[in-house]
């Protein structure tokens, strides 16, 4: 979302929709790893525009409007969100001791652990990052003896604790490898190439 909290600026409709253009752009492609941007807010504070209307065209204003949406990502400690599945396990009671260690040691967190009535197998409900997911049913299967029957189901996105700008975190690990993937600097553009060189 882009709030206009500008009082007093000359020309200000003249740009709004090359702002909401630069701003569609970088919340289409954020400046961490060209992801989308989710629950964003910018407030444009001030504008300082052209005097003569051929310098506040949308080839001038969309691409510094992108700049400065960059620019503020960055200097408003951004996170990753990342995927979280919704894992139910059916296990008898003495695999349970398996799962929990699977689920510890994979980031998942278990909510609710319910026996079924009239049998001896347990269901239990846990959170799990999409992430961690993958060689989980085969960990989980070798854990508990091939008596814990998982299935996952995506269920909500949740923010990574670590920063991104932070060299050797997770979220800056994962940053990396996503730039990677899709073919990109493995460096991020450092804030001073989105400031003005005045």
């Amino acid at each position: 979302m882009v709030v206009d909290m500008c009082k007093g600026v000359q020309y200000l409709n003249e740009i709004k929709d090359s702002v909401v253009a630069g701003f569609q752009w970088a919340s289409k492609e954020g400046a961490l790893a060209e992801e989308n941007m989710r629950g964003i807010c910018f407030e444009v504070c001030d504008v300082v525009l052209h005097a003569d209307a051929i310098h506040r065209g949308g080839g001038q204003v969309i691409p510094t409007a992108r700049r400065v949406i960059y620019a503020s990502q960055l200097t408003a400690k951004p996170r990753l969100l990342e995927p979280v599945y919704l894992v139910e396990i059916q296990a008898p009671e003495n695999a349970l001791g398996g799962i929990y260690g699977v689920l510890n040691q994979k980031r998942g967190h278990v909510f609710e652990e319910m026996q079924r009535p009239g049998t001896p197998l347990y269901n239990i409900k846990a959170y799990l990052p999409v992430i961690e997911s993958f060689g989980f049913s085969s960990t989980l299967r070798a854990a508990t003896s091939g008596q814990a029957f998982p299935q996952c189901v995506f269920d909500h996105w949740d923010m990574m604790s670590s920063d991104p700008l932070e060299a050797g975190s997770q979220a800056a690990q994962l940053v990396l490898d996503i730039r990677k993937r899709k073919g990109l600097k493995e460096q991020m553009t450092p804030l001073s190439e989105f400031e003005d060189k005045l």
